[in-house]
């Protein structure tokens, strides 16, 4: 038979939608969805066979098949919807901010405060004293002004949302100057020009990838300028010979031309790392010390919040950004502020943050104590996993990820596992692909999981999915 006769026999045996609705597998899932949602479901299961025959047919078909065919995608398509796709995930990739997997590990703290907003209603913008109107931000700009030392300010939902808002209230219409060594790219292809040219500001550029110096921002200036903007590339580095202009040389000219200075921060750190033997990155407050007008900086990276963007600065400025139209469109929900809330009461007590902060425990926490962790997960691993797999355990490097500290590795322990009848990447599927996932990363024909992301609670878990893993 012919190639074109042949699939044109093969795609006749589909079967149609009705047929389809009267099995009685498809019959059962009327207590679960709709019949519209259902008939979708088979239609969309009839095109998927229908697309994969056209390209490559089966050898044999006859309608019975096809029918089974059919209902097996159908019951696929069904689950797809009925299974949550937002799930749980155990992070073994030693990268502490992980974007893929959602970057801050929030507190316990905030994940009950959030459990307890999510309950009811709540107080979003109603002043309790009054019972009049109230302004959200007030929730976290008592909190943020302690903290960093700034006059006034206001959250948006993340921090490449709070530059565009700032930018386009400061310099709509207008110039921003920025040396050419900051233009980065904050991820996901979104680059700092794009974020600028979207706010209606004018970019100008100045200096050479290098090096900028502050005449180079003075030459530039003119009766269009409207604001000099600083970017601390939080996820790269340029070494050698370089030269940066200093906040307070910056703040100096803004003063002299009347120019306001806005200074995204990205990652942003409340409290001075090295004090917990980390590498120093620019604090929150050394900006506003120096006289920054504007700092924007993200609520989901080192600071350990949800996804925000925070804009603290002079009260005169923060008041023109709240009141511009942009605020409604950017501005956060309830569950957000309340998780934003009860993690900046955290810095509250810095001492404590090692046992309160997720992210700062996994940051900081002691070498020995991940490796006695990873020890731990090698012991439950092998107990569970049997003679078939091999257990390894080795030094490792964490990372912060998303940005953060983007040249420090963070010394760790990982352990590895090797399946005697799976590769490496496709013992790593299937534990992506358990009941609860596991990510961890491959090297050296082995699956790690890093013991500097995992908690305690959790090695109980991988062992047991090893378990299930194996004897499937």
């Amino acid at each position: 038979m012919p190639r074109n006769d042949s699939n044109n026999f093969v795609l006749r045996q589909l079967p149609a939608v009705e047929k389809v609705l009267q099995v009685s597998m498809i019959n059962k899932l009327t207590g679960q969805l709709s019949a519209a949602i259902i008939t979708g479901c088979v239609r969309r299961a009839v095109a998927i066979a229908r697309e994969r025959w056209k390209k490559n047919p089966p050898a044999h078909v006859d309608a019975e098949t096809a029918l089974q065919h059919v209902v097996q995608l159908t019951l696929a398509e069904a689950q797809q919807l009925l299974n949550a796709s937002l799930k749980r995930v155990i992070n073994g990739t030693g990268v502490i901010l992980h974007t893929g997997l959602g970057r801050a590990v929030l507190s316990p703290t905030s994940q009950a405060l959030a459990q307890e907003i999510l309950a009811g209603y709540c107080n979003l913008e109603i002043d309790l004293a009054t019972g009049e109107r109230g302004d959200r931000h007030l929730h976290i700009e008592k909190l943020l002004c302690q903290l960093t030392g700034a006059e006034a300010a206001c959250v948006v939902n993340n921090n490449a949302a709070a530059v565009l808002l700032v930018l386009n209230t400061l310099a709509f219409g207008r110039e921003v100057i920025i040396s050419r060594g900051q233009l980065v790219e904050i991820g996901g292809a979104f680059r700092m020009p794009e974020v600028i040219r979207k706010s209606g500001a004018k970019m100008v550029e100045v200096g050479t990838t290098n090096k900028t110096k502050i005449s180079d921002y003075a030459a530039a200036i003119t009766p269009k300028t409207a604001a000099l903007l600083a970017v601390h590339t939080s996820n790269y580095r340029v070494l050698g010979f370089t030269q940066e202009v200093h906040l307070d040389e910056l703040v100096k000219l803004g003063r002299k031309h009347n120019l306001p200075v806005v200074h995204d921060l990205g990652g942003g750190v409340l409290l001075d790392l090295r004090k917990w033997g980390l590498p120093y990155e620019p604090v929150v407050g050394e900006s506003i010390r120096a006289g920054v007008n504007v700092v924007t900086f993200s609520g989901d990276k080192v600071l350990g919040g949800p996804q925000c963007g925070l804009i603290v600065g002079e009260k005169n400025w923060i008041a023109k950004i709240k009141k511009n139209p942009l605020m409604r469109a950017l501005r956060c929900d309830k569950v957000t502020l309340a998780l934003l809330e009860s993690t900046l009461r955290l810095f509250l007590q810095p001492k404590q943050l090692m046992k309160t902060h997720p992210v700062w425990r996994m940051l900081a926490e002691k070498r020995r104590v991940v490796r006695a962790r990873a020890v731990q997960l090698q012991k439950a691993l092998a107990e569970n996993g049997g003679s078939a797999l091999e257990i390894t355990l080795r030094p490792s490097e964490a990372e912060a990820g998303s940005g953060a500290l983007p040249i420090e590795k963070i010394p760790s322990f990982a352990v590895g596992l090797r399946s005697r009848t799976l590769s490496a990447a496709e013992l790593a599927k299937k534990f992506r692909l358990a009941a609860i996932p596991v990510l961890g990363y491959l090297r050296d024909e082995y699956f790690w999981l890093d013991a500097r992301t995992l908690r305690d609670d959790e090695i109980p878990i991988v062992a047991l999915m090893a378990k299930q893993l194996i004897s499937n």
